[in-house]
Parts: C-alpha cells; structure tokens; sequence
C-alpha cells in the first residue's frame, strides 16, 4: 500500500508542477508581450522627444551665442574705454612730468622778465637824464 501512496503523490506532485511551470511561462510570455510593447510605445514617443529636444537644444544654442556676443560687445566697449582712460593717464603723467621742466622755465622767464623791467626802468630814467640834458642846452639860447 505504502507504494501506491507514493506513485499517486507523484503523479499529483508532477501534475501540480507542470500546472506552475505552464504559468510561469505563461506569466513570462506575457511579461516580454508586455515590455516589448511598452518599448515600442517608448521608442515612437523618444523619436519624437529627440526631435522636439534638438529644437529646443537649438534655439538654447541660438539664445546662448547671442547672449555670448553680447557679453563679448559690453567687453570691447569696457576695453575701449580702459585704453583711453590708460591713454590719458599717460599724457596727464607725461604732462605733470613735464610740470617741473615747465615750472622751473615759469620761474626762469619771471626772473628775466624783472630783470628787464628793472632795464627798462634804468633806461627810462637814462631818457629822462637825457631829455634833461636837451633841455638844459637848448634853454640858454
């Protein structure tokens, strides 16, 4: 008897195993069915994204190339305007170097200017000398 027992609980094992394997399949087939057709969904919709993300990455492309050659005009007017500033602070410089050349000539030229206001007083009073003297001789006549 114990063997007939056996015999029917394997023939009941392998019917119940064969049931579970046939579902696992099952389960599996309808798994890749399922993903397969959920790849094709996201296939078709990434076709389009990648469409729709090259628009948009060019026209970002597009806005940063403007932005950057506006940056790069505020740049050369900055530049511009550092080499007059650079330019000018030179010449002030050069100029206000020139400030003690130009001040001790100021100063020479003052000098000799006195000196020949101081000339033109003596000769002033050396004419009056001499019209004096004229006069003197042409009165006793």
């Amino acid at each position: 008897m114990l063997p007939l027992i056996s015999e029917v609980g394997r023939m009941a094992g392998g019917s119940e195993r064969k049931t579970i394997l046939v579902g696992l399949v099952l389960a599996l087939v309808l798994g890749v069915a399922v993903y397969l057709r959920l790849w094709t969904i996201d296939y078709t919709l990434s076709s389009d994204d990648t469409e729709r993300l090259r628009r948009q990455f060019d026209l970002a492309n597009r806005e940063a190339m403007d932005e950057s050659a506006e940056w790069r005009r505020m740049f050369d007017k900055e530049a511009e305007k550092a080499s007059k500033c650079n330019t000018e602070l030179a010449l002030i410089k050069e100029s206000s170097g020139n400030g003690n050349t130009s001040n001790q000539k100021l100063e020479s030229l003052q000098k000799e200017n006195a000196a020949l206001l101081i000339q033109i007083e003596t000769l002033k009073q050396e004419l009056e000398a001499s019209r004096l003297k004229c006069h003197s001789r042409q009165s006793p006549r």
